[in-house]
């Protein structure tokens, strides 16, 4: 009998284990990865994976997370943003194999502007403080008109590689999240589409110019190397990929986000 009831704890504690091992902890922004990824749940749990969705509200702490090994992976950035926190954070994260999902057009927004022709010389423009989407925001401006850059090739361009500013511009650099509150206080401001929808502002709509389907700047899923090929995060990959997916992110966010898959 004692060797029966071992043999039991022994069975339902490798069932506690193997459950244990299929819980995937990913990090993500509210809108809309955090939505994304709790729309597969369901699917993925039928596959005997437990996601578990841990929201942020900035762009350092989910890769810091990942880092640490407090979280399995994120999805939240794009490459180019990926890059340069690596290089500037000694990190080491990578894209997870088929990792690419969504593009967000990156727009400009104003409160005080109906038109871009309205932009007065000497206006204040508000960008993300954090490279490669301050870069980003400065080459969408370059494709206006706006500016010229010193390397129009350049994924990170910074305000000191304007080398035209036929307007006298000011750039006004600011933590992502912060840029929508900004609005009242800048007359323009170039904005990430997960801060702009968070914000209740519809990008295909509000914005003054937006990027073109030929962005560069797929979000990603990442992680850490040792854990990228892991079972369970292909299995997420698959479902980020399926054709409900796809239909989800068409009717929920109307051109706001596009399927890169």
């Amino acid at each position: 009998m004692l060797k029966k009831t071992l043999s039991a704890l022994a069975l339902a504690a490798l069932a506690i284990s193997a459950h244990a091992a299929d819980v995937l902890k990913v990090a993500a922004t509210a809108v809309p990865h955090a939505e994304i990824l709790n729309f597969v749940k369901p699917q993925l749990k039928a596959q005997g994976v437990d996601l578990q969705v841990k929201e942020f509200s900035d762009y350092v702490q989910p890769n810091m997370a990942v880092e640490d090994k407090q979280l399995d992976a994120n999805f939240f950035q794009h490459q180019p943003y990926l890059d340069s926190f690596n290089k500037d954070r000694k990190t080491s994260l990578v894209q997870v194999p088929g990792g690419k999902v969504h593009v967000e057009p990156f727009g400009a927004y104003s409160s005080k502007l109906k038109n871009l022709k309205d932009l007065k010389d000497g206006a204040t423009v508000a960008i993300p403080n954090d490279p490669s989407n301050g870069g980003r925001a400065l080459i969408l401006l370059a494709k206006q008109g706006l500016i010229e850059l010193k390397d129009p090739k350049s994924l990170t361009p910074t305000p000191l590689d304007v080398v035209k500013n036929p307007k006298k511009l000011k750039f006004k650099e600011l933590e992502a999240p912060l840029l929508p509150r900004a609005l009242a206080d800048v007359d323009l401001a170039l904005i990430n589409t997960n801060y702009a929808i968070e914000a209740k502002l519809n990008p295909t709509k509000d914005a003054l110019f937006i990027e073109g389907a030929d962005s560069p700047y797929t979000n990603i899923v990442a992680a850490r190397a040792d854990r990228a090929n892991d079972a369970s995060i292909a299995k997420l990959i698959k479902a980020l990929h399926s054709a409900e997916v796809k239909k989800f992110m068409q009717e929920k966010y109307k051109g706001a986000v596009v399927p890169a898959f």
